[in-house]
């Protein structure tokens, strides 16, 4: 078998590709070069292991990483490409999930067995009996799993009881890259993986992504099937999504993952379309609708926000070069925040009512519904005259470790907790159960922001397709973050 190796990895292209350079790459090529027999499956996931094993002690990304396992998988991936084998979409391409997604055989995160970060894959750690369906899809499209990237929550907590381990950003490694999807986030930004796979509740997949300077998708939720048979339960509007340097790594993603399977009460029906099919069509003729914070944002306002507002707010009227109309809508929209607290204490059968005192919040369900009424009808009103929304992400940049604990800490903020200045823009939308991505747009103190672009219910490939016109035009740097440089 080494002269099937040799084989594959004489080919030329890949010893002119230096292996930084080859981590740049979007999956998609990645896989081409491999199709060609230009590189090898088993040398891109070396280069894989390698960057973790250089990086990973400044970004603290992964929990566990599988590197016997994914060797191997990388070994079988060369013998069927020197066989002949069909190869799908990701095949030989290293992929990451977050520690809450079941890898068979790998420790991960329930409320059952709660991590801690000096006890990875100890016997104190859950072990995941099966692969989860995401996981499932990914393998059958040729993926390899890598292993489990770190979810804190905010600062200090169950899950990190000391900072000195928390995920960090590569833009600056005093700072965090988010919450919740924070290791999959840092792990694409510096270049170790081209695809990581998060959950989005309150904006975790587009925080991160804002903050470190990827592209990070939320579904419509139920478009991606998943069932956790360790720790079920039902959380109003999460889903599971990809975080990408590339949108079309993100859209090749979505046509993996999306799709009914029959195991999920709570999906949709109706099969997936093509994400891929209308990427380069651009925007020209599209009607944007933009708003600098929903009206209810003022009052989440942190010191950066007007700067990050005037990036973003530049970012998103640059649409018009490209052929779009962009109007600046003057709805407002009521604060969501009371109305999540009480529809989750009557609805979740989640531990997520656990952040809150429910006991402390004025509205009553039916207050709660009557709020999300009338917010539903104002977008729908905006929604008749406009194909998208556009918004900012996040409302502020990366926080410094410490700083983002004290956030989490402060009981002077807004409701008396973090988590509505944390999803300010974004847990809406979790609420409403409609679709949106972030796309890196610019900085502000150095640091990156996210513009956000928002759709109806199923119009996922409308929003990739606004995001690939974006970037392909305004590409967001041409150069990596300093850790990666390092």
């Amino acid at each position: 078998m080494a002269g099937a190796t040799e084989e594959v990895q004489s080919r030329g292209l890949a010893s002119s590709i230096a292996g930084d350079e080859l981590c740049w790459l979007p999956a998609w090529r990645i896989r081409e070069l491999i199709a060609a027999r230009d590189i090898s499956p088993v040398e891109i996931v070396d280069r894989t292991l390698s960057r973790i094993e250089q990086l990973d002690p400044l970004i603290h990304a992964f929990r566990f990483v599988d590197v016997k396992g994914a060797k191997d998988q990388a070994a079988q991936a060369e013998r069927d490409l020197v066989h002949g084998e069909a190869l799908g979409p990701l095949f030989g391409i290293p992929i990451s999930v977050k520690e809450h997604i079941a890898i068979k055989g790998m420790p991960y995160w329930s409320t059952n067995s709660l991590p801690h970060a000096d006890t990875a894959g100890s016997p104190d750690w859950g072990r995941a009996r099966r692969d989860s369906i995401l996981v499932e899809r990914l393998r059958k499209a040729g993926a390899i799993v890598i292993g489990t990237t770190i979810m804190p929550g905010f600062g200090t907590d169950p899950f990190l009881p000391e900072l000195t381990n928390h995920p960090r950003n590569p833009w600056n490694l005093e700072h965090v890259p988010g919450g919740s999807t924070a290791g999959g986030a840092a792990s694409v930004a510096a270049g170790i993986t081209s695809i990581t796979i998060g959950s989005d509740g309150a904006g975790s997949i587009r925080e991160p992504a804002a903050m470190c300077g990827i592209v990070g998708f939320h579904p419509t939720p139920g478009r991606i099937p998943s069932v956790d048979y360790d720790t079920p339960s039902v959380v109003r509007g999460s889903t599971f999504g990809p975080l990408t340097r590339d949108v079309r790594d993100a859209a090749l993603v979505m046509q993996i993952l999306a799709g009914p399977d029959g195991r999920d009460p709570f999906e949709i029906q109706t099969p997936a379309p093509n994400y891929t099919l209308s990427l380069d069509d651009g925007v020209r003729g599209l009607r944007f609708a933009w708003t600098d914070d929903f009206g209810f944002g003022k009052r989440y306002s942190l010191p950066e926000t007007p700067a990050v507002i005037d990036v973003v707010r530049k970012a998103a009227f640059a649409f018009r070069e490209l052929g779009a109309a962009v109007d600046h809508t003057s709805m407002e929209w009521e604060d969501y925040f009371p109305s999540f607290v009480a529809m989750t204490a009557a609805y979740d059968t989640s531990t997520t009512i656990a952040y809150f005192n429910a006991s402390q919040n004025p509205q009553s369900l039916e207050e709660a519904h009557e709020v999300y009424s009338r917010n539903w009808h104002r977008f729908q009103q905006v929604f008749s005259a406009h194909d998208l929304i556009i918004s900012p992400t996040s409302t502020f940049t990366a926080p410094e470790v410490g700083e983002w604990d004290r956030l989490a800490k402060n009981p002077d903020l807004p409701h008396n907790h973090f988590m509505p200045t944390y999803g300010t823009n974004m847990q809406l939308f979790n609420i409403l159960g409609w679709p949106a991505a972030s796309i890196p747009c610019g900085f502000v103190n150095d640091m990156p922001v996210g513009m956000q672009i928002i759709g109806r219910p199923e119009q996922e490939a409308l929003i990739l397709r606004t995001a690939r016109a974006y970037l392909a035009t305004y590409p967001f740097s041409e150069r990596p973050p300093p850790v990666a440089r390092a």
